[in-house]
């Protein structure tokens, strides 16, 4: 049943990537920064996996995941926004994180390897403010990616916590750790049954239509 789960979010993840790169390629309004997070989603998912089937430790790679998660979705969300102080604001947020990061990084160079819950917790609720202020947006303007920011928040939102408490748990109960991660890997299905929806609802017709 796990990996049921887990392999379902990668099939689903690869179908996203096949249909948005489709929809970009074929001059329809797929996001650019949305298929490069979507090839680097799958690229990053399908190292960590190879790495963890070695036997190899693969917390440098997670690491990188959430840094390049939070630049590209960071960017997606700037090119979604026509406000010019909404864009400085966007891109003062990813330099002010990536500072924040990399100084991390520099008084303790260890964190890269290890299960980094701060740059972890940091990234993902700084795209959860990008894609508060899109929804904010959407009130007056039209609901562009509207189902995969519903996704982005319900999942970063909720997968934050479910780390949390996998960290908090690491003394405890290894039943309660494991029971984190499965709904983890519930929440990765969701999210991507989010972002498949919509791309049905925003490019399936223009698909049949050419």
């Amino acid at each position: 049943m796990d990996d049921f789960l887990i392999y379902s979010g990668y099939l689903i993840l690869l179908l996203n990537l096949i249909l948005y790169s489709y929809s970009f390629f074929r001059k329809e309004k797929a996001n650019v920064f949305f298929v490069c997070y979507l090839a680097f989603s799958f690229t990053m998912q399908f190292s960590m996996e190879l790495l963890y089937h070695l036997g190899i430790k693969n917390l440098i790679v997670v690491n990188l995941f959430f840094i390049g998660q939070m630049i590209l979705l960071g960017m997606f969300y700037n090119s979604l926004m026509q406000i010019k102080s909404q864009k400085i604001f966007v891109k003062s947020c990813l330099a002010v994180g990536l500072l924040v990061l990399t100084t991390q990084l520099i008084i303790d160079s260890a964190e890269f390897f290890k299960f980094n819950l701060f740059e972890i917790t940091f990234t993902s609720l700084l795209i959860v403010v990008f894609a508060l202020l899109h929804f904010y947006n959407m009130l007056t303007e039209t609901k562009t990616y509207y189902y995969v920011t519903v996704g982005i928040v319900i999942y970063l939102l909720a997968s934050t916590v479910l780390f949390i408490i996998g960290n908090l748990s690491l003394g405890l109960s290894d039943d309660l750790k494991y029971l984190s991660w499965k709904l983890n890997a519930f929440l990765m299905v969701i999210y991507q049954l989010f972002i498949l929806y919509d791309w049905i609802k925003s490019f399936f017709k223009k698909t049949l239509l050419t």
